[in-house]
């Protein structure tokens, strides 16, 4: 139990048996499942937590409660580890409502019947929900990253109840770097809807804020502006650190060597940071993060089927479903006959917006020849050209 402010508790889980965060994403140091209790005349529970951890959860609520028992419990997202224990809670109180936008009431039927329909409360943009002292009021928040969010502004104390926003894979007993986690956590989960979260960053900016209270990751209390900053960034799909991103794969070594070889160029050239991932080897979610990271993207693979290595087609079918835009990529292909793999990913990023190629394309033919190094030189001039 831990104090957020005078009145209000976290509640939430570390969760240190998962592997894979929504069956994809490696999470090495587990994920926390946040909840809150606002103490007030009335009491309001902020979300619940996933279903292997009911007992730790309700002991934790418990404890804050001491003898009362709580009036609400506000449903802002209805992703299961969030509202895994609804129907727990709400057996285990038997006098509290929900309170929910509609469209949560909508899932709430799918994942657990019409249970509790005469408990329910449904809450929209601007609605408020008044407690005592403290007093709440909800902001829609589509898409922000399912249909159903709505997020909660405690307007005494100040404090944003932000659902998955500004979250991060990771459990709270874990001491790491907020912003690289955050980031894997934004572009793999929320980065195709950087318009829905325009729109929230706007009503956001109308508000007095002290506190944010994520359903993951920790508690912001300091430097809001950063990392509001950094979700304007990430949400407009701008460029948020100097250097290049090279990406790719390699069957022998060939393509692998020629990457190795524009990374030493580029480096002499001045540039500040290069950051190289081999996509069949290193975790495609931080590849994905450093893609939109830097404006500046490199792509070198093989043909491969008369199209482009798996991994590679892969990784740039994770950019382009999650929106990837306004960037400068440059090409290297490598084939042993009929080399085409330049040509089948610019088809990749036909739907996408903003993408300028590099004029110069490197195509290895089976190995690296001195031949090749001209269009090297050609293309590591272009890449760190402004």
């Amino acid at each position: 139990m831990k104090n957020v402010t005078n009145d209000i508790y976290y509640v939430g889980v570390n969760d240190h048996q998962l592997d894979l965060f929504e069956g994809q994403y490696v999470v090495p140091n587990g994920m926390a499942y946040n909840s809150y209790v606002i103490m007030d005349e009335k009491i309001a529970v902020m979300d619940t937590v996933d279903g292997n951890f009911t007992e730790e959860w309700m002991n934790q609520i418990k404890e804050v409660l001491g003898e009362r028992t709580p009036d609400y419990l506000v449903v802002q997202h209805m992703e299961p580890d969030h509202s895994a224990n609804l129907a727990n809670f709400m057996e285990a109180y038997p006098q509290a409502v929900v309170a929910a936008s509609q469209a949560a009431f909508n899932m709430m039927n799918q994942f657990f019947g019409t249970a509790y329909e005469d408990r329910r409360l449904v809450v929209k943009e601007k609605d408020t929900l008044s407690l005592g002292t403290h007093t709440l009021s909800f902001l829609a928040a589509p898409m922000v990253h399912w249909p159903e969010v709505i997020m909660t502004y405690d307007t005494t104390d100040k404090v944003l109840f932000s659902a998955d926003a500004f979250g991060k894979f990771g459990a709270l007993d874990v001491e790491e770097d907020w912003a690289c986690e955050a980031r894997r956590y934004y572009f793999g989960i929320v980065g195709k809807y950087g318009m829905q979260v325009q729109n929230l960053l706007k009503k956001a900016a109308g508000l007095e804020l002290s506190i944010i209270c994520p359903l993951h990751g920790p508690v912001l209390t300091e430097n809001l502006g950063d990392y509001i900053k950094l979700y304007q960034t990430w949400s407009s799909y701008g460029v948020e650190s100097e250097g290049i991103f090279i990406a790719y794969t390699s069957v022998y070594g060939n393509t692998k060597q020629a990457v190795e070889r524009l990374e030493k160029k580029l480096l002499e050239k001045g540039c500040k940071k290069v950051s190289v991932c081999d996509l069949a080897r290193e975790d495609m979610a931080e590849a994905v993060e450093d893609a939109f990271r830097y404006g500046t993207i490199v792509l070198a693979t093989t043909t491969y089927n008369a199209g482009i290595f798996p991994f590679m087609r892969t990784f740039i079918e994770e950019l382009t479903e999650r929106n990837y835009q306004n960037r400068r990529i440059g090409l290297i292909e490598n084939g042993s006959w009929a080399p085409m793999a330049a040509k089948e990913m610019k088809k990749l990023f036909e739907t996408s917006k903003g993408i300028q190629f590099c004029d110069t394309q490197l195509t290895i033919k089976s190995a690296w020849k001195d031949e090749n190094e001209a269009s090297l030189e050609q293309l590591a001039s272009e890449l760190m050209a402004e």
